[in-house]
């Protein structure tokens, strides 16, 4: 039997509930991500006093947070402990950190629910509108950070696989390394970015004159594998060139990368210069002999 559990993220959840905990004035904000079938790991707190929460696993349908899961929306209680409308498997923890209201939004990603985000205080006041809709929109923010991870995973996937023997999927590999290098800087995940640009650097040296399409040597840019002779790029230099290698316009590569026009038009400038040619095809082309580009 295939067990489901969520890679990463940590530092993304830790953002949610520090935007949680900040917005909505509640004191105390917890939560975690999917662990397992029908199981939710809470793996992060923020003014808890006590570790009692700390990597509760809370199953599908218990408990608020379990019962938020099922139902797909935000679900609070004013009194935990005597609430009649949850059940009460974890109430030696929540007692533990000394809670009473809570409220529990679920985090859902493409329809499935990925995790649970908390938030609570240590007296039974009824909670407004104002934790809430702040509770939704750090559940919204983790939302679209599992997306861009999930981007990210599906791209490697890509650039992994063997292009050699077929033009038509390395030319997939080529864009998918555009992508992941604008996706590295979005991502939070230390490790998942550093996957990402170690990923880039191992398409780029494949594709160096000797190498081949299939090899995995070294190479040099700014901040990122590259060749060990040849030009240095500053990573945003490779950025741009890798979007016009595609064929994109300095204004497509800008609204994909997050720049100006004009940015984009000086970092294509910068790199022509380095590489010594004169035009954005030969800057392609330079780009590719040194090992930058695949």
């Amino acid at each position: 039997m295939r067990v489901e559990s969520e890679c990463g993220g940590s530092a993304d959840v830790r953002a949610a509930l520090l935007r949680l905990r900040r917005t909505s004035g509640l004191p105390v904000a917890f939560g975690g991500l999917r662990y397992g079938t029908g199981r939710y790991r809470i793996s992060e707190l923020t003014g808890a006093r006590t570790a009692a929460l700390h990597g509760l696993a809370v199953r599908h349908g218990n408990g608020l947070g379990g019962k938020a899961a099922v139902l797909t929306r935000p679900f609070a209680v004013t009194d935990y402990h005597a609430s009649a409308v949850i059940s009460h498997e974890y109430d030696a923890a929540v007692a533990a950190e000394g809670l009473y209201s809570v409220l529990a939004v679920p985090v859902v990603v493409r329809r499935r629910v990925r995790g649970v985000l908390y938030g609570a205080l240590r007296r039974p006041v009824q909670l407004g509108d104002r934790p809430l809709s702040a509770a939704m929109e750090a559940a919204r923010e983790l939302e679209q950070a599992l997306l861009l991870q999930d981007e990210a995973q599906r791209l490697l996937s890509v650039a992994r696989q063997p292009a050699a023997a077929d033009p038509a999927a390395w030319e997939e590999v080529r864009e998918a390394h555009g992508d992941l290098r604008a996706l590295a800087q979005r991502v939070a995940d230390p490790v998942l970015r550093h996957e990402l640009l170690a990923a880039c650097g191992r398409l780029a040296a494949a594709s160096a004159p000797g190498r081949g399409r299939t090899g995995d040597g070294p190479g040099r840019t700014a901040g990122g594998p590259g060749r060990l002779d040849g030009p240095v790029l500053a990573p945003r230099e490779v950025d741009v060139l890798a979007y016009v290698a595609s064929g994109a316009t300095n204004a497509a590569t800008a609204d994909r990368l997050g720049l100006r026009p004009e940015t984009v038009k000086s970092y294509l400038r910068s790199a022509m210069r380095k590489l010594g040619v004169h035009s954005r095809l030969q800057a392609v082309v330079a780009a590719r002999r040194a090992g930058l580009l695949p």
